[in-house]
């Protein structure tokens, strides 16, 4: 049985191997000291929230929204940045646990919606999303710009 909550201090080092093997996923070279610092940041900062999935005491995934504002709708809304489960805890129904909790945020700050961004190449997101609601949003552009 698994327990969806907000992260906390003391769920750091299990969570920074987690957002470590996140990054991993997406071509970023580990630096889990460096995951480390930056969610205590967050956290610190209070500039995100971070949902986790408990298990037994041990964290199996993690969402991390990031608050914007809508100036059209004149209302809150939420970046769902981040969603990721441990590969060895997949296909357990924990993606999902974790949206509906992204969603609840959503209805209890009274944000108008939440956007989120997958990379096409991502069969298995591409596929949770829409089944869990999200709406593919092809009458717009993306894009962006770095720094470097």
């Amino acid at each position: 049985m698994h327990t969806i909550r907000k992260a906390n201090a003391s769920d750091l080092d299990q969570l920074s191997v987690l957002f470590n093997a996140y990054r991993v996923f997406y071509k970023k070279e580990p630096d889990l000291k460096g995951a480390n610092d930056f969610l205590k940041a967050r956290m610190h900062d209070n500039d995100s929230e971070i949902f986790v999935c408990e298990e037994e005491k041990t964290l199996t995934g993690f969402v991390q929204l990031y608050p914007l504002f809508s100036s059209t709708r004149m209302k809150k809304l939420w970046l769902l940045n981040d969603l990721f489960v441990d590969s060895t805890n997949r296909r357990k129904g924990i993606s999902v646990a974790l949206l509906e909790k992204a969603k609840e945020l959503c209805r209890e700050t009274g944000a108008c919606g939440m956007y989120l961004e997958t990379a096409k190449s991502n069969v298995i997101g591409n596929q949770l999303y829409p089944r869990t609601g999200f709406v593919l949003n092809s009458d717009h552009n993306f894009y962006d710009w770095d720094t470097q």
